[in-house]
């Protein structure tokens, strides 16, 4: 891979009650890519003991404000640190850490400023029907509000340059702030692509993430927010 180095590229996780998983990730992760900033957000379960051995960057939340702010919170480091490129990683061992390397790739090569994960385009491990029907309709909802021809929503595997990451700042703590990140790639008017991904569903990222009604009751909420607004 051209460009910036390994140690140019930090990953961004917002982990909550991770103790069962956040070490391996972290651990796959920490042999290809050194700078990594874990957000425990507010967990009160063993999540920041389980990394209190190993070479991050840690930082916590005193209460759980939700992943958006938890990201928010790594971002702001990242720059802070020097950050290239920023990735963001899930904390419950649905991303694969062999993808990063497609994320980086197109920002790398000068030819976009965020890339967005696609599981549609690559693959979507054991996903319920239940689960893969309303991400259809988020996408169907997406490109109807935003006009973002995109094949994925709610896919927390990303990558932002520099600059896109200066110019992003997340507002809504929760789930809301994945389409309030699609809303700000329009509204800076970044460049972005997306790429193929692979997203791993098992009973733990399953009982971890949110429910997929509560996906579509965020979208809804948006929707309304919108046109409240105007």
């Amino acid at each position: 891979m051209s460009g910036y180095p390994n140690d140019g590229i930090y990953i961004v996780i917002a982990a909550y009650n991770e103790a069962d998983s956040i070490q391996g990730v972290v651990t796959k992760l920490l042999g290809i890519y050194p700078k990594i900033i874990v957000v425990d957000d507010g967990s009160t379960d063993d999540t920041s003991l389980e990394l209190s051995y190993l070479p991050v960057y840690r930082l916590r939340h005193i209460i759980n404000r939700g992943q958006g702010a938890a990201l928010q919170t790594g971002i702001t480091l990242a720059i802070e640190k020097g950050a290239e490129i920023i990735v963001t990683f899930d904390a419950d061992g649905q991303h694969d850490a062999a993808d990063i390397s497609l994320l980086v790739e197109p920002i790398l090569s000068g030819q976009c400023d965020v890339v967005l994960g696609s599981r549609f385009l690559g693959q979507a491990h054991n996903i319920p029907v239940s689960r893969k029907i309303i991400l259809k309709g988020g996408i169907l909802f997406t490109r109807l509000v935003s006009g973002l021809q995109i094949s994925d929503v709610h896919n927390g595997l990303r990558a932002f340059s520099r600059k896109a990451a200066g110019k992003i700042n997340i507002r809504l703590d929760r789930m809301g702030h994945a389409s309030e990140l699609l809303d700000q790639i329009k509204q800076f008017e970044l460049r972005y692509q997306e790429v193929p991904v692979h997203i791993y569903y098992s009973e733990y990222s399953m009982a971890k993430g949110q429910s997929s009604w509560n996906a579509l009751r965020i979208a809804v909420q948006l929707l309304i927010d919108k046109a409240t607004t105007r």
